[in-house]
């Protein structure tokens, strides 16, 4: 029987400025790592579902690359549990 490859799965909550939803939706639906976006109605505009190797990658992603887009206001990190 072969090793099992664990995989750190993440989602992250993101805040958007009023009218930049679709915008940082197309952007960030590119991006290396993000298996799954979803614009929600709510207290968040995005839910984005991460996936890496480790969580210092998901992390990482969120840092560097998903706060860094343009009318990204807030996010909101939490990390899947490996059982």
């Amino acid at each position: 029987m072969g090793v099992m490859n664990t995989m750190a799965v993440g989602y992250v909550l993101v805040n958007v400025a009023p009218g930049l939803e679709l915008e940082v939706y197309e952007i960030m639906k590119g991006f290396e790592h993000v298996q799954d976006i979803t614009v929600l109605f709510g207290d968040y505009d995005l839910i984005i579902k991460l996936v890496a190797d480790d969580l210092a990658s998901i992390a990482k992603t969120v840092v560097e690359t998903i706060r860094s887009v343009k009318g990204v206001i807030n996010t909101k990190t939490l990390a899947g549990a490996d059982i």
